[in-house]
């Protein structure tokens, strides 16, 4: 049945435009040119100067043959170019995938087969282990190096060799700073590819669409509080969920990207003081850096600094030292499916005049949803039914939303599960309390998260069975004031042989990034149910107190 309004008012090119994080440069550009959008070291770029060098990059790669649907990868630090491939890849139509600068030479070189990877930039930091990556892979995309100029005397890390077929900086001036700005044909078209870990088998592809990312834009802007001119400093990876959709979010109030390469404690006071940042986000290693950095690191600022995290909620004393040190912190969640964080703990002057531990428990609650986030429950998986309100039943935490990814990358089968019954399955247990907030209690798939990164404990596991002298084991999570969590291995040793825990470390450095190797090895019996089981239950018991 049809009434007075469903005919003769039909969306047209006059009311009706796809949603894309593009038109938000487009404006700041025009509106506000002379603003600075970028700064890096000794480089200031003003938001023409922005618009113009990812309308040049985008140029480039159309003149490469690159369009619609093709892969650009990216391996680069929190750097201006970062910054220019978030917006000139989409331009021409094409997909960011944005590496994660940790992996390993195997990942990198499976994550580019599978994303069927066109062209490829690549900072000389990386350039080895994407050397070796390049050599496992099937594709062989156009490799463009990028030689960052503002590169530090004192980086942990040297320069390495240029393996790229074209250099960053040359590739962008041979483009036209007048190519045409082109929106989407369609905001459910995709805009990026980000890789998560699974607890099983290789990393899956996830794909963000131009609506999402529009709105997670908006999003970030109200619940980070972004006033006009907003200064941004990056310590969080552009590489973890496109940087939680930040690089966009800048764009919509003209607000400043200030790039760090690394994170250390002096060029983080440094920049907050010399540049007046108002905002940053990290996993609680940024705090406890920024918090037990020497004297002689630190700096007086007079602002207040918004601090976004999404990890494990911070203890009590680290939140008190970061607020004396003029840091307030916003507690949120979310999972790279979601393009970061979707849930905000909403907090309430109220609770500001409650005991200490009473204070404690309401900030160790994960929120409610970010307002463009439509659905936000907790549900029993197999019934589909909301689990009571009363702060104690478990289900799984579900999200359904505009902000919520396009699908697995050719992974029908995993898409299709993530989706069940019309709601994405988060994987993370936790309950509702009466007041609508949501807490977890458990990971159902034993992810680990160190440092704001996912470790697969059955990768880590996968690679401890190949040691020879390993007959059983189980990884779990352990407290780390810096990391969050760090993997703990628990090792049965076969009857008659023996390792050391060097040994044991040594052997997972060889085949997993350094990040994901055990800390810890305890050589002990793993306790099994009586069908084989292991009771990853009683490990995690175990270590708590270690």
């Amino acid at each position: 049945m049809t009434g007075i309004y469903d005919t003769g008012l039909e969306h047209n090119p006059a009311n009706h435009q796809p949603l894309s994080p593009l038109s938000y440069l487009e404006r700041a550009a025009r509106t506000f040119p002379d603003i600075t959008a970028v700064i890096h070291g000794s480089l200031r770029m003003t938001y023409a100067q922005f618009f113009a060098r990812s309308r040049r990059l985008a140029s480039a790669l159309a003149a490469k043959g690159v369009g619609k649907g093709d892969t650009v990868t990216v391996m680069l630090s929190n750097t201006p170019a970062m910054l220019e491939a978030h917006f000139g890849v989409p331009v021409v139509k094409a997909v960011l995938h944005s590496l994660n600068t940790r992996l390993d030479a195997a990942i990198i070189a499976f994550q580019l087969d599978h994303a069927e990877t066109k062209v490829l930039i690549v900072d000389r930091e990386f350039s080895a282990v994407v050397k070796e990556a390049l050599g496992l892979a099937s594709v062989t995309p156009l490799v463009i190096d990028y030689d960052d100029p503002e590169y530090a005397a004192d980086a942990p890390y040297p320069k390495g060799e240029r393996i790229g077929d074209l250099d960053y900086e040359t590739f962008v001036r041979s483009g036209d700073p007048d190519f045409a700005w082109s929106m989407p044909d369609d905001e459910w078209d995709a805009i990026s590819l980000n890789y998560t870990s699974g607890t099983t088998g290789n990393p899956k592809g996830v794909v963000y669409h131009h609506r999402g990312a529009a709105l997670m834009a908006y999003a970030n802007t109200i619940h980070a509080g972004m006033g006009r001119h907003p200064v941004y400093l990056w310590t969080l990876p552009m590489f973890h969920c496109n940087g939680w959709c930040f690089p966009w979010t800048l764009a919509v109030q003209a607000g400043t990207h200030v790039c760090l390469r690394w994170v250390r404690a002096k060029p983080m006071y440094d920049a907050i003081a010399d540049h007046g940042v108002t905002h940053l986000c990290g996993a609680p290693v940024v705090m406890s850096t920024l918090i037990n950095a020497a004297d002689a690191d630190k700096r007086e600022f007079a602002q207040t600094v918004t601090f976004n995290t999404a990890a494990a909620p911070p203890p009590e004393s680290v939140l008190a030292g970061m607020a004396d040190a003029g840091f307030a912190v916003t507690h949120l969640y979310g999972l790279t499916e979601t393009y970061g964080p979707a849930v905000v703990n909403e907090w309430k002057d109220e609770w500001d005049g409650l005991e200490s531990s009473a204070r404690a428990t309401r900030k160790a609650r994960q929120g409610v949803r970010y307002a463009a986030l439509e659905g936000l429950a907790v549900m029993d998986p197999k019934t589909m039914e909301q689990t009571p309100p009363d702060g104690e039943t478990i289900g799984e935490v579900m999200f359904r939303g505009n902000i919520v990814m396009k699908g697995y990358l050719k992974n029908r089968k995993a898409t299709d599960e993530a989706f069940a019954g019309g709601w994405f399955h988060s994987g993370d247990l936790g309950v509702m309390h009466p007041d609508g907030y949501i807490q977890l209690k458990d990971r159902s798939k034993d992810i680990i998260i160190s440092g704001g990164e996912n470790i697969s404990s059955i990768e880590v596991e996968d690679a401890l069975y190949k040691h020879p002298a390993v007959a059983a084991c189980g990884v779990v999570a352990r407290h780390d004031d810096k990391w969050g969590e760090t993997p703990v291995a628990y090792v049965e040793l076969k009857p008659g042989r023996h390792a050391s825990e060097d040994e044991i470390i040594e052997h997972c450095r060889a085949l997993l990034a350094k990040f994901k190797c055990p800390r810890t090895v305890i050589f002990d019996e793993i306790p099994k149910t009586s069908t084989g089981k292991i009771q990853k239950f009683v490990l995690r018991e175990r270590a708590k107190s270690l």
